[in-house]
C-alpha cells in the first residue's frame, strides 16, 4: 500500500481532502493500479477517508475494508426515524463492523452518517423477529443495550465474540420484543442527573467495549 507523507486537510478544514495527484505529490507517478480511480487522480479526493484511502475507488475501500471486518453485527430499531442512526452508522464504520441491521422503517436519516453508509454494509429488516431469526441463522447472539430493570452493567460484562448489539431509539429505549430475543441486557453507567443517554452516544460506548474486548488494537490506522 502506498503511503502517503502529506496528509490532507479533515471534513472541517477549510479544504477537505487534497488536490490532483499532478499537484499533490508532483515527484511521485500516478499510481496505475486498479484500485485508483483515474478521476480522482485527475480531480483530487474531496471525500471522508481516511489518507491511506485517498483517490481509491470506492469498490476497492470496501474490499480492503471487508477483508479486515470484525464479527461484531449492530441493530437499531427505527419506528419513528430515528435521527441518531447515522451517527451508528458512521461509528460503526469507524470500527469496521460487519453490518448495521436497520429493524422497522426502511428510510433513515442519512446525514449524520457523513456519507459513510456507501462504504458500511446495510440491511434492513421489518420486525424484531425477523431480526433474530437472521441472528440466529448466522449464529450471532444478541445482546440489548438499555439502562432497564434487569440489565448487567456493560463495564463488567464480556461481551460475546460473534455479537450482534441491538439498540433502541431515543426515549422508548429497547423493545420488549428485542429484550425478549437477546442472551441478555447491559446497562452503561451513569453518574448525573439525565435518566438516559443519547442513542448514538451509548451505541459508540458499546461498540468500542466490544472492540478493546476483541479487537487487534494492531490493525488500527
Amino acid at each position: 500500500m502506498l503511503v502517503l507523507d502529506k496528509p490532507g486537510p479533515t471534513e472541517w478544514g477549510t479544504s477537505v481532502g487534497v488536490g490532483p495527484w499532478d499537484e499533490q505529490y508532483p515527484e511521485v507517478p500516478r499510481p496505475t493500479d486498479a484500485r485508483y480511480d483515474v478521476e480522482l487522480l485527475e480531480q483530487g479526493d474531496r471525500r471522508n477517508v481516511v489518507d491511506a484511502y485517498r483517490y481509491w475507488t470506492r469498490e476497492a475501500i470496501v474490499a480492503d475494508i471487508d477483508s479486515r471486518r470484525h464479527s461484531l453485527h449492530v441493530a437499531i430499531e427505527n419506528f419513528e426515524n430515528d435521527a441518531n442512526i447515522g451517527t451508528v452508522v458512521r461509528t460503526a464504520n469507524a470500527f469496521a463492523v460487519a453490518t448495521v441491521h436497520i429493524v422497522g422503517r426502511r428510510r433513515w436519516n442519512r446525514r449524520g452518517a457523513m456519507v459513510t453508509d456507501r462504504y458500511q454494509h446495510l440491511l434492513h429488516h421489518p420486525d424484531v423477529n425477523s431480526l433474530l431469526a437472521w441472528s440466529k441463522a448466522h449464529d450471532l447472539t444478541v445482546v440489548s443495550i438499555d439502562n432497564t430493570p434487569g440489565s448487567v452493567p456493560l463495564e463488567t460484562t464480556i461481551l460475546p465474540q460473534n455479537c450482534m448489539l441491538l439498540f433502541g431509539q431515543e426515549g422508548p429505549g429497547v423493545t420488549e420484543a428485542a429484550r425478549a430475543g437477546s442472551l441478555m441486557t447491559c446497562s452503561i453507567a451513569q453518574f448525573g442527573s439525565t435518566r438516559s443517554i443519547n442513542a448514538g452516544v451509548a451505541a459508540g460506548i458499546a461498540m468500542h467495549t466490544w472492540i478493546r474486548q476483541h479487537a487487534d488494537l494492531q490493525l488500527a490506522w
